[in-house]
Order: structure tokens, then sequence, then C-alpha cells
């Protein structure tokens, strides 16, 4: 069953369900068309077949909500995904922002007891290299809630603690600037009407576009130091 294409389909829908979901509200079948780089037809033909699997409620005009079944696939996707991140940087020594989309590709591949397997060899491991929290082996841990780096303002300081949802694209553009889970920055400025953010990083100051900032979590610090 790992290997078969609707299944693999129907994990990567379940994952990006809950991925988009904010604050338990419906996701909109457009959005989730976009992440997934398919038109809203196929998304929504997709929807109906995993709505009477019982994975998925769709309210019409609103969106889509997971079911209890949902939310234990789109975990158990999302564990694997991230304890798989976590051995290609740690023991292969991977770029971090190079492995998500090869885990991507590996979490269709591992069943529950290979999963299971890589967490206790790895340590059971708290957050993936993303700084994104690893799902228990039963049951499903809420996402951090931290401030995303566009809600700051001039003069904040902060430590990035994690990038969320991630995508290789996003990955590359933020390795680029320098910011990484760990990474001290200062805001220098915020360009209005849209514009970029300017951070200073490790002493050197670098623009980022506020659709990116939005998706890196920070804690607010006082010092750089």
């Amino acid at each position: 069953m790992k290997h078969d294409s609707f299944n693999e389909s129907a994990e990567m829908y379940l994952k990006t369900v809950s991925e988009l979901a904010e604050g338990g509200a419906p996701v909109p079948i457009s959005a989730l068309a976009d992440r997934l780089g398919v038109s809203p037809v196929s998304a929504t033909e997709m929807i109906h077949r995993l709505q009477g699997n019982g994975l998925v409620a769709h309210r019409p005009y609103k969106g889509i909500l997971l079911t209890d079944d949902g939310h234990r696939r789109a975990a158990d996707v999302i564990r694997s995904h991230r304890l798989w991140e976590c051995f290609l940087v740690d023991h292969l020594g991977l770029p971090w922002n190079e492995v998500h989309d090869l885990a991507c590709r590996l979490e269709h591949a591992s069943d529950r007891q290979v999963t299971d397997a890589l967490d206790g060899f790895l340590g059971c491991p708290a957050t993936c290299p993303h700084g994104n929290p690893i799902p228990p082996a039963d049951g499903w841990s809420a996402e951090t809630a931290n401030r995303s780096l566009a809600e700051l303002h001039p003069g904040d300081k902060a430590v990035v603690v994690n990038i969320h949802p991630e995508t290789g694209e996003l990955l590359s553009y933020l390795a680029d600037l320098g910011l990484r889970p760990g990474s001290r920055m200062a805001v220098v400025d915020v360009v209005p009407f849209g514009g970029p953010i300017i951070l200073n990083v490790q002493g050197e100051q670098r623009y980022l576009g506020q659709e990116a900032a939005a998706f890196v979590f920070i804690h607010v610090i006082e010092e750089m130091a």
C-alpha cells in the first residue's frame, strides 16, 4: 500500500492540509491546489475521494478540515518526513536547506516499522533541522506558535526558531541570507507598502521579502550575543 500511487497522493494532500491549517480553520481548496501545483478541479476530485475514505470533511465555500483519522495519517507522514530530514543532515551530512525535497520522496516509502526504528536510531529527536516539532508515535502534537519575522519592527532583535511550512525554494532562499534555526538578527528597517525587511544578520545587511518572512518564526531577544 505504501507504494500505491493513490495512497502517496492522498498522503501528500493530508500533509499539505495539515501544514496550511491555521488555528483549526478550514483550508480553501484554492490554497491547497496552489500549494500542490495542481488545478482546483484536480484538487476537488481528490478531496471527494478522501472524504469518501473518511479522512477529510469538506465544507462547501469554506474549505477542508481533517477528520481524526486524517489527522493521524497526516501526523504519520509528517513524522516520517522530519525524521528523514534529521537522518539526512545529521548522519549523511547533507545541507539543511536541501533535505526537504529528498525527505518528501522518502516519507512515502517508509512504513511504520521503519519510521519507529529510524526514530530510535536518531535518539528520538524533538525537532527537524528546520525547527519544526516531530509528532510522537502515539499521536499528534500541535505546531509551535511563535511570532513570524514579518511581525517585527525596526530595532527588534530575534532568533530564528522554525520555518513553516517548508519548500525547497524557500529554504534555499533563506540559506543564501544566512537565516536558519538558531540564527540571530536585528531588524534595521521595514520598507513600506509591502517592501522588504532589512536585517542585520551576523554583521551583514540582508533584504528579506515579506512573503518569505511570514514563514520564518522567531523568538524576540534582548541582545544579539
